[in-house]
């Protein structure tokens, strides 16, 4: 161990929690204790709402134009920070160090300039009829994140949040807390307010659950697991309070029989297997027209054993570990009962090589799955991939929305007005046409049990505003 953090953020500066109870963080690719951070209470979750209700109504009616220039002077510090985050989140959650200053550095950067453009510039007031119409932020938020983007999906909430002018109560996940601590460090640095932003970091049981149920927190902002969304929802239901559920997926890449399948197959394997397949949008089911299935299992085996496993800090290094033993255990379960399903390894699996340090999954191609069976159903959340033959495009629509999922996908085909029906026929959140690249500023969000509510640019800011008619 070589970190051990005592402290939480609360109200403008670093105390001490409450109790002495500590969590261990380990670097999953060598399976040893990095660091420690504090196990909080709910005595350290009453601290933080407390502070973030108090600083509500200056922040609420800060100009509009301030609170960008609060943004801005965040995004300058944690841009400094750059080369820190990408190392730490190498460490902690084991994303190979080019994946992780590109997307797990970038990215969440790329959010935070979205929304100093928003913050100045508010919804704008709206006339109908007799009664003005406005926009008021809905007060204290708690945001509670995943760990397979630690940075991101904090950013994804607090942006919006701070532009909307509430102010937050986050809880990162406890496996990777250690980027949320430079995060702080950059937010004291860039002098906002005392108890606008506040840090709590524990397990979701007692902290987690401690902020949904917060009487004074007016809205719950949370991403993970389409289980703990549930129960999320039923604490803040008890009080009539507002969540936003960014939750799992189970995405279909369908590849039609006229499409690239070269392409298709390359970027569909890299898709599925971003982050070791720790991805929420991973198109974690490839739906293949009959005509072209051979041909794409033979280039996604190929694609599949070029993935170099090992070390995060290795140039060459394409693929992490999983987050955690228990994860790692999982996957190779859902790898099991897949072939014993009667699935057809193609590429990876139980026996592939791996690191004899760490908690890695080899990539893994499964054929013939059954479209019912869990691996086609359940979120696995490791890099493997299940690949199911489709007979046209009725068929393939079909397969795809048979989840109950509706998260992400995409449609490849030579003729582009075909994939855009298709697309439009998907149950799902986004649908990516011919590889179409991220949109950070376009609605992030899920249908069905993905989620309620949207992330990013307007979208994103929207779900933490209220609407208010006033009469005249």
């Amino acid at each position: 161990m070589d970190l051990a953090r005592t402290d939480f953020y609360l109200d403008g500066r670093w105390v001490d929690a409450c109790a002495d109870a500590t969590l261990p963080v380990h670097n999953p690719a060598t399976e040893e204790v990095v660091a420690t951070v504090p196990a909080g209470t709910a005595a350290d979750v009453d601290r933080a709402v407390a502070a973030a209700r108090a600083a509500f109504d200056g922040w609420a009616a800060t100009a509009p134009a301030e609170r960008a220039a609060h943004l801005d002077r965040l995004h300058a510090a944690l841009t400094a920070r750059a080369d820190d985050i990408a190392r730490t989140v190498a460490r902690e959650l084991g994303t190979p160090l080019k994946l992780a200053a590109r997307v797990q550095t970038g990215l969440p950067l790329t959010v935070l300039r979205g929304y100093v453009d928003l913050a100045a510039r508010p919804p704008a007031q709206e006339t109908v009829g007799n009664s003005l119409v406005v926009r008021e932020p809905v007060g204290v938020v708690g945001a509670i994140t995943p760990w397979n983007y630690p940075l991101h999906q904090v950013m994804a909430k607090l942006a919006p949040a701070l532009a909307a002018g509430c102010t937050v109560v986050l809880k990162p996940s406890e496996l990777t807390p250690l980027v949320s601590y430079l995060l702080f460090d950059a937010i004291h640095e860039a002098g906002l307010p005392p108890g606008v932003v506040n840090l709590v970091t524990g397990t979701g049981p007692v902290v987690g659950e401690a902020i949904a149920a917060h009487p004074d927190v007016d809205l719950v902002s949370f991403t993970g697991s389409t289980a703990t969304g549930a129960r999320i929802a039923h604490l803040a239901a008890d009080r009539i309070a507002r969540v936003a559920l960014e939750l799992g997926g189970k995405s279909a890449n369908v590849i039609l029989d006229d499409a690239d399948v070269v392409t298709a197959v390359k970027v569909g394997v890299g898709n599925a297997f971003l982050n070791s397949g720790q991805t929420c949008t991973a198109w974690t089911r490839m739906l293949v027209h009959r005509s072209r299935y051979d041909e794409a299992l033979t280039l996604a085996a190929k694609a599949a054993q070029a993935y170099r496993l090992g070390d995060p800090f290795a140039p060459d290094t394409r693929l992490g570990p999983l987050v955690s033993a228990a994860q790692r255990e999982r996957v190779r379960g859902h790898v099991a009962r897949g072939l014993a399903d009667g699935g057809r390894l193609v590429a990876g699996g139980p026996d592939a090589p791996v690191p004899d340090r760490g908690w890695f999954v080899a990539p893994t191609v499964i054929a013939d799955v059954d479209p019912d069976s869990a691996l086609a159903q359940e979120e696995v959340f490791g890099p493997v991939l299940a690949v199911i033959p489709v007979d046209d495009d009725d068929h393939a629509v079909a397969v795809a929305n048979n989840s109950r999922y509706g998260l992400a996908g995409a449609v490849w085909s030579a003729d582009e007005d075909r994939a855009l029906r298709v697309a439009r026929r998907m149950r799902t959140g986004a649908v990516d046409v011919n590889g179409a690249p991220f949109n950070p500023l376009a609605p992030f969000g899920g249908y069905k049990q993905s989620g309620i509510g949207r992330e990013l640019g307007r979208y994103g800011l929207d779900e933490f505003l209220q609407t208010k008619a006033i009469q005249r």
